[in-house]
C-alpha cells in the first residue's frame, strides 16, 4: 500500500520550525486534530533509537490513546524518520525556503480508517501545528 503525504509551508525558519515540532513543551500545545481534543503528555527523545510517546484525549470524557514510535534516522533541520508502535513508517521532511518551511510528512496507512480520514486527520493537525508556530 502506497504512503500518504500531508505537507504545508510555515512562516517561520527551519530552526524554530524544528525546534517546535520536537521539544515536549510545545508538542502538548499543538497535537490535536480539533478543538475538543488536547496532547496532555508528551515524551520525546528525538535521537536514532530514542522514542516517543505522546498522549492524545478528548477534553470532554477523557477517552484518548497513547501515539508512540521509535526513530529510525533524525538529521537536524533536515528530517526525521520513525517507525510507529504498530510498525508502521513516518518520513517527515523540512525543506527550508528563506524564513519559511516546506513541511512533508509521508506515512503508511492504517487499516480501520479510510485513507481520506487518515489524510485528513494528519492534515489537520500538520495545520493545528502551522498556525502554532506561526503565532508564538
Amino acid at each position: 500500500m502506497r504512503q500518504i503525504t500531508v505537507e504545508t509551508v510555515i512562516n517561520e525558519p527551519v530552526e524554530k520550525v524544528w525546534e517546535y515540532y520536537n521539544a515536549p513543551q510545545h508538542i502538548r500545545k499543538w497535537n490535536h486534530a480539533s478543538a475538543d481534543w488536547h496532547c496532555p503528555r508528551a515524551s520525546n527523545d528525538l535521537r536514532v533509537n530514542g522514542t516517543f510517546t505522546f498522549r492524545m484525549e478528548e477534553k470532554v470524557g477523557g477517552e484518548g490513546f497513547d501515539f508512540s514510535g521509535k526513530y529510525d534516522a533524525v538529521e537536524l533541520h533536515e528530517k526525521i524518520a520513525y517507525t510507529m508502535e504498530d510498525g508502521r513508517k513516518v518520513l517527515i521532511s523540512f525543506e527550508p525556503l528563506g524564513n519559511s518551511t516546506h513541511m512533508k510528512i509521508a506515512f503508511d496507512p492504517e487499516t480501520q480508517n479510510t485513507i481520506e480520514l487518515q489524510q485528513s486527520g494528519w492534515q489537520a493537525i500538520l495545520e493545528n501545528f502551522k498556525t502554532y508556530v506561526e503565532n508564538n
